[in-house]
């Protein structure tokens, strides 16, 4: 699984870093979300794909 996020659409609403923190973090100098780990494990994928519906603006991707 790859954890892809579209930066021209994130707007930090932050749910991502809710649903999946060990993937996701807002960083204080960054406009979008930083993904911690692009290909996490198949344990995470339920979280991963949690945080990408939970997203308002469909800014997360998820590739297998």
């Amino acid at each position: 699984m790859k954890v892809i996020v579209d930066t021209d659409r994130c707007e930090l609403h932050g749910e991502c870093t809710i649903a999946a923190p060990d993937v996701f973090e807002i960083e204080d100098d960054k406009e979008w979300v930083t993904v911690l780990d692009a290909q996490p494990g198949e344990d995470r994928r339920k979280a991963v794909e949690e945080a990408a519906m939970m997203c308002p603006v469909a800014a997360i991707r998820i590739e297998d």
